[in-house]
Formats: structure tokens, C-alpha cells, sequence
């Protein structure tokens, strides 16, 4: 068995979508925003970061884990994010809010942020739907 083939994975290319048409360039067409995957050690911080404890009912000090869905799919897709760079205070600004995770809620309608997650999930290699993604992070 040779191992070495491990050492040496396909390198991904990172994906360009058209997160809204209403961003659009010089030349009038919408400008593509450019997204990547990230690795399982990311996703668990991401994951770990939107997890709290919450007491079970009726059983006292007894406790379960809840991950905050819509946290961390936002937190997902800020992280995955590589153009328009999220982080960038002037566009921040711009926007009249603090933080990647408000400023990309802010730029999108609803439609446009539920189908960029959307993208931003199917290239990490989720094929789950959300609840599935819920009920796993909770096990």
C-alpha cells in the first residue's frame, strides 16, 4: 500500500458565483464573488463556536448541546468567503455595520444570502439539508 498518495491530494480550485445581479462591473454583468472550501478542523471551530449547553427539562443538571443553525451556516459562509473580502472595514462601513457575518446579511436579500449558503455548502461537500446538518452536530 502506498501512503503516499495522501501527501499529495488534488489541489481544489476555488469556485466563482454570482451571489446578486445587482453587484455589478464596469462592463454592466453581475460581478462574481469567490468562494473556497475549508477543512474539517475549521468547520469543528465553526461548529464548537455556535454550540451552547442547554439544560435538559425537567432533569436537573442534566445537559445537551444545541447548535445555533443559522450562526453557523453564516459563519460558514463568511469563512469560505475570498472575494469581496468580508473583512475589509471600509466596505463594512459602507454597509453601516461591524463584522463579516452582518455585512454579508446586509448586502444580500434573503433569496440571494439562502442561495449563496446553498452554494457555499454544496462546495464544502455537504449534500445534507440543514436539519440534517442540526441533528448531526447535536450527536
Amino acid at each position: 500500500m502506498d501512503l503516499t498518495v495522501f501527501l499529495n491530494p488534488i489541489k481544489e480550485e476555488n469556485k466563482r458565483v454570482v451571489a446578486s445581479k445587482r453587484f455589478v462591473g464596469a462592463d454592466g454583468k453581475p460581478v462574481e464573488w469567490e468562494i473556497k472550501t475549508i477543512s474539517a478542523e475549521e468547520d469543528e471551530a465553526l461548529r464548537k463556536s455556535c454550540t451552547r449547553k442547554v439544560q435538559v427539562p425537567g432533569k436537573k443538571g442534566q445537559f445537551t448541546q444545541e447548535i445555533d443553525a443559522n450562526k453557523y451556516l453564516g459563519l460558514l459562509a463568511v469563512s469560505c468567503t475570498v472575494y469581496p473580502n468580508l473583512n475589509d472595514a471600509e466596505l463594512q462601513n459602507g454597509y453601516g455595520v461591524m463584522g463579516a457575518d452582518s455585512l454579508l446579511k446586509k448586502m444580500l436579500h434573503s433569496g440571494e444570502y439562502t442561495a449563496f449558503l446553498a452554494e457555499v455548502q454544496e462546495l464544502n461537500g455537504f449534500d445534507s439539508s440543514v436539519d440534517e446538518l442540526v441533528e448531526e452536530a447535536k450527536n
